[in-house]
């Protein structure tokens, strides 16, 4: 038996794609997204797949998920934290507030939300432990123009995957980020090779 991995944003892009490479591998795979159709399609019918529509701006929706996934596969050994929304082409002196707080809540507040989820149950589990990826950018070392609110946001996950490296520690939790440029579905082979590691 594989391990047990939960994937936000699993309906499309790099969700979609490492998903599937984590299916082929023998992982259970527990697939989290907005669009339960798209979900649907990228489960392809593997029955190591679980399909659970999950608003991670929702913290009740996240527990939610993690609740199922236990439930169903007994522990959570990865957490791929995902999900995020580049929102507007916008500069300081343009962004709307509403299109700042739903790039804010996807990307900040569901990565918080899942991964203190996922830690609190890889800190009981037995064996203890796990392992959590925070999906970055490239545009938190080199920002592009006109990117402030998804730029301001990975900024944080970066800050977010220090912190928690710091405190999770001790709990055998591992946590790293892959900064991520304009990527093919091939980047997949190196989160592969990270959770086939241990």
């Amino acid at each position: 038996m594989g391990k047990v991995v939960v994937i936000t944003g699993a309906g499309s892009g790099i969700g979609r794609a490492t998903a599937r490479v984590l299916l082929d591998a023998g992982h259970q795979v527990v697939l989290a997204g907005r669009r339960p159709e798209q979900l649907t399609e990228a489960a392809a019918g593997r029955p190591n797949a679980r399909v659970v529509p999950t608003d991670v701006t929702d913290a009740e929706s996240v527990r939610a998920l993690f609740a199922d996934t236990v439930a169903t596969f007994g522990r959570v050994d990865v957490l791929f934290n995902n999900a995020g929304v580049f929102g507007p082409a916008a500069s300081i002196t343009e962004i709307d507030v509403e299109q700042w707080h739903t790039v804010w809540r996807t990307n900040v507040d569901g990565s918080v939300f899942c991964a203190r989820e996922a830690a609190r149950i890889m800190a009981a589990q037995l064996p203890r432990g796990g392992r959590i990826i925070n999906n970055g950018s490239l545009s938190a070392h080199r920002p592009r123009p006109p990117s402030l609110a998804y730029t301001v946001t990975k900024h944080a996950i970066t800050g977010l995957t220090a912190s928690m490296l710091l405190d999770l520690r001790a709990l055998g939790i591992c946590v790293t980020q892959l900064d991520i440029g304009h990527a093919a579905t091939a980047m997949t082979a190196v989160f592969t090779a990270t959770t086939q590691s241990d």
